[in-house]
């Protein structure tokens, strides 16, 4: 999996030419469902991810499998019924940062962006934009967002013996550090 990854992060790759580029194979992706039953977290550390400042373009990889829970039992849940991820082993984000060519990347701070562009999960590609920011610091980018997902936009479908346990809408929170790429 973690090859696949890598492939796909080259791949990418080959699309930023002579611009300031930043990289990263640990970026960080969580997920949160509240109910009045119960709470389910999960966190990702294996999250790929390139962003080009030059051009705004980002693209965010997150295999599905690397999520990790604090039991088991939902761990498999998970990856068997809902997110099904032997057949769908990624989730991925293609867009662009709105204001990216704006950044002093030479000076550190945090600027608020909207990210635009195309998520895909479950096998269903959604347009998105998602506010976040952006924070240079020691020569690196940070990017924080927080947004919320409907598991039925995309045809995740939860079973009546575990609605009540599970939201109709979850909260996603992305928190990954991009090293500047070497020329």
């Amino acid at each position: 999996m973690k090859k696949i990854i890598l492939i796909a992060v080259v791949c990418c790759l080959q699309h930023f030419v002579h611009a300031q580029k930043f990289m990263t194979r640990s970026g960080q992706v969580s997920f949160f469902s509240s109910t009045a039953v119960e709470n389910i977290e999960a966190i990702n550390n294996e999250v790929a991810c390139v962003f080009d400042a030059t051009s705004g373009e980002l693209v965010f990889i997150v295999p599905i499998k690397s999520f990790k829970f604090d039991r088991a039992l939902m761990q498999e849940h998970f990856n068997e019924n809902y997110l099904e991820s032997d057949q769908y082993p990624k989730a991925d984000f293609k867009g662009k940062i709105d204001n990216a060519a704006a950044i002093n990347y030479s000076k550190e701070g945090t600027t608020p962006v909207k990210a635009f562009g195309t998520m895909t999960m479950h096998g269903v590609s959604q347009a998105i934009t998602v506010p976040g920011t952006l924070t240079v610091k020691n020569g690196s980018v940070t990017f924080k967002a927080v947004f919320k997902v409907k598991n039925k936009d995309y045809k995740i479908i939860i079973p009546s013996v575990a609605a009540k346990k599970v939201a109709e809408v979850v909260e996603i929170t992305v928190n990954s550090l991009l090293a500047p790429l070497k020329k």
